[in-house]
């Protein structure tokens, strides 16, 4: 499947498609509200996500009605996530991110690691506290079924979050042809000594991005081989969960 969409790297003020108001699972240890950005420069055949991929979008939210939102949420919700889309295409990120800090928020970002300087620029401003990387397969083997970005961006952003003394994790969806052991295991020694490994289990139905990817295709992992991957991958980090 050809990597065929086009997506501008930077859109000139923030493009958010929508926002979750409580979630108790997406930043650990703090019940938070999710922020959905809008625009992705990735083509993951089993996002679910799709309507947030490429323009048009159908559902566009002033981000001023996010910031009335959140300061009537201060007594009521722990921190704040931002993820996609990709965050880091919204050029104006880091005062999206300054305006959530000087409400008293902690920010936790996702990611797909194709923007490392972007990355390192919130990292070392302190505008994000937590962020969480998806490597969704060895990155030499991104092109052409998730993006043809050069191997070496995902490398620096792997180094550059592994190093920033912020809490982070690294994520894995789980889904053939994308994952197996041997890759698990080279994924794990890539991010040794990381904070949290997350193996995703995958969620296939019409819903996602690319369904007709997965027609007549043994894609599924059972239990039994999520929990030896997360035996195999063990031995490299700190923690390795199956969510």
């Amino acid at each position: 499947m050809p990597w065929r969409k086009v997506v501008p790297y930077n859109f000139r003020k923030m493009v958010i498609g929508g926002i979750q108001k409580t979630s108790l699972i997406d930043f650990p240890a703090k019940i938070s509200c999710v922020i959905f950005t809008a625009g992705c420069n990735f083509d993951c055949p089993y996002c679910h996500n799709a309507e947030l991929v490429s323009p048009p979008f159908t559902t566009i939210i002033d981000p001023e009605d996010i910031f009335a939102f959140l300061a009537k949420r201060k007594n009521l919700l722990d921190g704040v996530v931002i993820t996609g889309g990709e965050p880091t295409l919204q050029q104006n990120l880091p005062e999206f991110c300054d305006r959530i800090k000087s409400l008293g928020f902690p920010i936790k970002m996702d990611t797909n690691g194709s923007r490392p300087d972007i990355i390192q620029s919130l990292l070392e401003t302190n505008r994000i506290d937590y962020i969480a990387m998806d490597i969704k397969t060895l990155p030499e083997k991104y092109s052409p079924s998730f993006s043809n970005i050069i191997p070496n961006k995902i490398y620096d952003s792997i180094h550059i979050i592994k190093n920033s003394g912020k809490a982070h994790e690294f994520r894995t969806t789980c889904v053939k042809p994308f994952a197996d052991d041997n890759i698990i295991s080279q994924i794990s020694r890539i991010i040794e000594g990381a904070d949290l490994y997350v193996l995703q289990k995958a969620n296939i139905d019409k819903s996602i991005l690319h369904p007709y990817f997965f027609e007549n295709r043994d894609w599924n992992f059972d239990m039994e081989e999520l929990t030896y991957f997360q035996k195999t991958a063990a031995a490299s980090v700190k923690k390795v969960s199956i969510r």
